[in-house]
């Protein structure tokens, strides 16, 4: 089967948040999204003291995606206008789907800000088409030991298996539009891959260490940008290394975005607007 080519590689820009360390690759200079997969924020790593104010994300309402948070050190605790509530804690990912419209808070835990502590996510937002726009919003929030951690190349790779099948084994996310999600966690040296991906979009980011992509190198904190035709991806790490990989079918729609409301056309933002002001995201009380 051919293989997929790096057509582009784009590196993640600094753009911290308050004391909140944060690296962007997309949206980027030269790559405005990789349909569906619109936009991912690198939080960390780095180290909170005692007594910290902790994450800066307070009630702000979505519409029209769905968000994929990866807690790679640390915790998370995230309430929402639908009543989900959960801590997550290292090796734990949120997949919340806004859809027609939701209020979320993502913060530090009470513990965590009195006493500090590593830090590291990754937040990915997902577009959906039309048709799942205004779908009724959900949450799934998954500690470590519910996402599968599968191994290959004789266990120095192992693919932490959120969505979608891979080597007969089936995500516990069951994607509304069929994302295949990954962490994958690479010792020096060894490699793993995936087939089937013909038509489908790659996302593929770096988080630490040296990899190669079907033989091209890619440093950490950089995206690679993968042509659509091809079917097949090798990843090999030079050093340990954790890359993010998923893939998805485009859905090749016209997109309006606006802070935090992803739809398709201006008329629907205002909707949006207007809705979240009439306080019909509160779907209980926040």
């Amino acid at each position: 089967m051919p293989l997929k080519s790096v057509t582009a590689q784009h590196p993640a820009h600094r753009d911290d948040i308050g004391d909140l360390q944060t690296r962007r690759p997309v949206p980027g200079p030269r790559v405005a999204q990789v349909d569906p997969f619109l936009f991912l924020n690198h939080h960390g790593p780095q180290v909170y003291p005692p007594n910290n104010q902790g994450l800066p994300f307070g009630p702000h309402p979505h519409r029209g995606f769905e968000t994929v948070t990866f807690i790679l050190e640390g915790e998370l605790a995230h309430r929402d206008s639908a009543g989900h509530e959960s801590v997550i804690r290292a090796g734990g990912v949120q997949w919340m789907t806004a859809g027609s419209g939701l209020i979320h808070a993502e913060v530090s835990p009470e513990d965590f800000k009195r006493q500090g502590g590593p830090l590291e996510i990754l937040q990915l937002w997902v577009n959906l088409p039309s048709r799942l726009k205004m779908t009724q919003p959900r949450y799934v929030g998954l500690q470590r030991d519910q996402i599968p951690a599968l191994t290959a190349d004789q266990g120095r790779a192992v693919v932490n298996l959120i969505s979608g099948a891979w080597g007969g084994h089936t995500g516990p996310v069951p994607s509304l539009t069929g994302v295949f999600m990954t962490t994958l966690e690479l010792k020096a040296g060894s490699k793993v891959g995936f087939g089937s991906l013909g038509g489908r979009n790659v996302f593929l980011y770096v988080v630490r260490g040296h990899v190669g992509v079907n033989g091209k190198a890619v440093a950490p904190w950089h995206l690679a940008e993968l042509d659509l035709p091809g079917d097949t991806v090798e990843i090999s790490a030079e050093d340990d290394a954790v890359v993010l990989f998923g893939h998805a079918a485009p859905i090749g729609e016209p997109m309006v975005a606006h802070g935090p409301f992803v739809m398709n056309t201006r008329e629907e933002i205002m909707d949006a607007i207007r809705d979240y002001n009439a306080g019909l995201f509160d779907h209980v009380s926040a």
